[in-house]
């Protein structure tokens, strides 16, 4: 009984109609921007980097590599040549994870540090930890690709150390707080180097957003009566990092570097991960079968290629949106686009990052 009021419950609010309803428009939304594409536009190139131009192993960092997405980005780039450093929570998991991957390659080259993205003291260890290890290794102080996949959804409102709200701290904050502290590393990368930003379809349905400190860190949203989820989860993984992704191009196309950092968002659609478990079982069940009728569930491997059509892309793709695999690009939402917007966000997160960094260091 008290299982079938808490479904009823669910069914009734706003987070489950913003997944049922909103969230697959989108996703539709963008498979018709992609089909209008390639009836009335030119096809983006899919043509990779070439890696054989230098002689040290190209380094690089993936967040949320023990499972789903992260884990088959993981032994793909493996297969790629390489050297794969993997970050997650569970030592347990990162273990299995290298198992895995050598189990199918055993020439990868793979490293795992422990890291909650969500605690910043943790992420500050890690780049410390990072840079320690190449040095030690004799590998080139650079990395050559960073790629910001972890993501939550969580249900219920569990703040950080910090007291952040975890979503927000795991899906963007950690994010935006890695990619500056190896933004040096990525600098003195010998060939250009790349951050992809894993993100989504649902960002289109954000409709609007503040970004001033309690907004970002979520504060605001711990306030609220219901905890808004879906909202939460648009806002963060989606907006946030996709109006980052579109700022760090703008910043970094400002400095006039020989070897410059190049910056890309990629949608791998609708995957099979395990990033629903926290919600109920029969959502999960309808959402996964739903969408494979229609033919738009992937596997984590075949979602994962997107992610390394992006990762691969030429230099001058920086500032683009993938979608659909073949190293196609489609545009994002108009909020996502909006300079203003994003300048707004980027000058909060500073102020955060360098709050967090005077704490931690």
């Amino acid at each position: 009984m008290n299982l079938m009021k808490e479904a009823l419950r669910f069914i009734c609010s706003s987070n489950f109609w913003r997944m049922a309803l909103f969230w697959n428009i989108a996703l539709l939304f963008s498979y018709f921007q992609l089909l209008k594409k390639s009836i009335f536009g030119s096809k983006s190139s899919s043509s990779s980097c070439s890696k054989s131009n230098h002689s040290h192993t190209p380094i690089c960092v993936i967040t949320g590599a023990t499972s789903g997405l992260g884990k088959a980005t993981a032994f793909a780039l493996s297969r790629k040549g390489f050297y794969v450093v993997l970050v997650g929570r569970s030592s347990h998991l990162l273990s299995k994870t290298l198992s895995d991957i050598k189990r199918q390659n055993e020439n990868a080259q793979l490293k795992a540090f422990e890291v909650d993205i969500s605690s910043f003291q943790s992420v500050f260890k890690f780049r410390n930890s990072l840079e320690q290890w190449l040095f030690e290794s004799d590998l080139h102080s650079s990395v050559q690709l960073l790629v910001n996949n972890a993501g939550i959804l969580a249900t219920s409102c569990r703040p950080t150390v910090e007291g952040f709200d975890r979503m927000m701290a795991t899906n963007y904050v950690g994010a935006f707080t890695l990619t500056k502290l190896l933004l040096p590393l990525l600098r003195n990368s010998p060939v250009p180097s790349r951050v992809v930003n894993v993100t989504s379809f649902t960002h289109r349905s954000a409709f609007s957003g503040r970004f001033d400190m309690d907004s970002v860190t979520g504060v605001n949203f711990s306030r609220s009566k219901q905890y808004p989820c879906a909202r939460i989860y648009e806002y963060s993984k989606l907006v946030c990092l996709l109006l980052f992704s579109y700022q760090l191009h703008r910043q970094l196309r400002l400095t006039d570097d020989s070897h410059h950092v190049s910056v890309v968002a990629v949608d791998p659609g609708a995957v099979k991960t395990n990033i629903m478990h926290e919600l109920p079982s029969y959502i999960q069940v309808i959402a996964f079968y739903g969408l494979k009728i229609l033919g738009l569930m992937q596997s984590p491997e075949d979602a994962a290629e997107s992610v390394i059509d992006a990762a691969l892309a030429p230099p001058e793709i920086s500032g683009k949106y993938f979608f659909g695999g073949q190293g196609r690009t489609i545009e994002s939402s108009a909020l996502s686009g909006d300079p203003k917007m994003a300048k707004e966000l980027w000058d909060t997160s500073c102020l955060i990052f360098n709050e967090l960094q005077q704490t931690h260091t």
